[in-house]
């Protein structure tokens, strides 16, 4: 394979696209999730127990990898593969997140970010080339181009400074690539529409290898995503994957495969495993209420997981909750990953048989339920 990946389409239902993201550690079918490795592991699990949620792509971080233990260690290792022991693809996220979600402790320049580090308090430049560099000594397959993302609710001169900036550091990123990698850019705007369909339009032009749609669920209501996605996702250039960065809740991930997108990622199921919550059709269970002390079943009887198909009562797991002990914590990320998994998997058997709107209309009933997450893109999942 002479590109670092390649994309195929096989089938769309409206917008929504069926199709498989062909990477040099494997293939990955889309509609497709990636669970959250932030520190070079999906938190509690092996990558056998991922893999066997039905995930081919995990997603790794490289703000945090670039301070502990750096991409120098890494790389001894022959890369993320060798040193996680995770098989299949692997993307890295550039950093650019981690500027707006550690603001207080980062300077923004035409240079790149300057972070004060969280871990010892050094001063780091983290530039679009340094951010190539590490994600090249990581190995990853698909390497995110340096952005700027600004909170929700900027003022549109805020928003236009960084759709500019990022596209400068796009091609300053692709200056620096590592050509055994591919580079997707990043497409920023908030949910001024005219301002994102102006950036991807200004994004493809450059030879990026795929192209994401970042700065969404990072303080905006949920409703203004939804309508921004719906009217952007759907334009951006359909020979090229596309992929909605950290987002989100279930009904996100229909909405997104709705409008076009093809890839996700989130740290809600994992994240929000650890605070007690399963996913289960139709909304949530939240394991320490009291409600469930005496109860029998499983999560969710029509689920696969080792949780549900171990036979661990709702009551059992709820004691493990309330006694902090970390076996729940393995069997409800193991139980939301497969929630998710399942979900796109669905998605893209309904897309290939021309019903994906009889799949996605109960979730875009009025009353459906919608898991909003605040905390959804912070970095640790």
């Amino acid at each position: 394979m002479s590109a670092p990946i390649r994309f195929a389409l096989e089938a769309s239902d409206g917008h929504a696209r069926a199709g498989t993201l062909f990477t040099r550690h494997g293939e990955v079918q889309t509609p497709a999730f990636m669970p959250v490795g932030t520190q070079a592991t999906v938190k509690s699990l092996s990558p056998d127990e991922v893999a066997a949620t039905g995930a081919r792509m995990t997603i790794m971080n490289t703000y945090h990898l670039w301070l502990r233990p750096g991409p120098e260690v890494v790389a001894a290792h022959g890369g993320l593969h060798g040193f996680s022991r995770w098989p299949h693809a692997i993307a890295t996220d550039s950093g650019g997140f981690q500027a707006f979600s550690l603001a207080s402790r980062c300077k923004l320049g035409e240079d790149g970010f300057e972070f004060s580090s969280h871990l010892d308090g050094a001063r780091k430049l983290l530039s679009p080339e340094e951010s190539m560099r590490v994600q090249a000594l990581l190995g990853a397959d698909i390497a995110m181009q340096l952005d700027v993302c600004p909170p929700g609710g900027s003022p549109r001169p805020t928003l236009v400074a960084a759709v500019e900036r990022t596209t400068r550091w796009a091609e300053r990123c692709l200056a620096a690539r590592d050509r055994g990698q591919a580079v997707f850019g990043i497409i920023q705007g908030s949910t001024d529409v005219e301002l994102r369909l102006e950036h991807a339009e200004a994004l493809s032009r450059l030879p990026l290898d795929g192209l994401a749609l970042g700065g969404f669920s990072v303080g905006e209501p949920p409703a203004e995503m939804h309508r921004a996605l719906g009217q952007v996702a759907p334009r951006l250039d359909p020979l090229r994957p596309h992929y909605l960065m950290g987002v989100g809740t279930p009904l996100d991930l229909i909405v997104g495969i709705g409008a076009g997108v093809d890839i996700f990622d989130c740290v809600m199921p994992t994240r929000n495993a650890r605070n007690g919550q399963a996913f289960v059709p139709g909304g949530k269970v939240i394991i320490k209420h009291a409600k469930y002390r005496l109860d029998t079943r499983p999560i969710d009887e029509s689920c696969e997981c080792p949780a549900c198909r171990g036979g661990y009562s709702r009551a059992y797991l709820r004691h493990l909750y309330l006694a902090g002990e970390i076996l729940v914590h393995r069997l409800l990320t193991l139980h939301n990953l497969y929630f998710y998994e399942r979900l796109v998997a669905e998605a893209r058997r309904a897309i290939v048989a021309g019903r994906f709107a009889e799949l996605a209309a109960p979730w875009l009933e009025p009353a459906a339920p919608d898991a909003a997450d605040p905390e959804a893109r912070a970095p640790g999942g």
